[in-house]
């Protein structure tokens, strides 16, 4: 089975997040197994994230990882490396 392609996706309102694209329809974009990416330390760009992940996972703000979500007003989509994605999904979960 081939791998499927991790994400990092901004929308206008909603943030930034980082999953599997499951569709796409305009700026719509449904993901799955996804985190929102409140913060992130150690990464110049959300374009370093993508290509490298984050150099202090202790200190960046990561959700906790949802089923699925539909986002609107997606601005912009940055597929991943394998090695971003890894460092994404250890990232420790950020909670309250």
């Amino acid at each position: 089975m081939e791998h499927e392609t991790y994400y990092i996706i901004r929308a206008d309102r909603a943030g930034v997040f980082a999953g599997n694209i499951k569709s796409r329809e305009g700026d719509e974009v449904t993901l799955t197994n996804c985190r929102r990416l409140w913060y992130r330390a150690g990464a110049a760009s959300l374009s370093q994230v993508a290509m490298e992940g984050v150099k202090e996972p202790q200190n960046c703000k990561f959700t906790v990882t949802v089923p699925e979500i539909t986002v609107m007003g997606v601005i912009e989509i940055i597929p991943c490396t394998a090695e971003a994605e890894r460092n994404i999904k250890d990232v420790p979960v950020w909670r309250m």
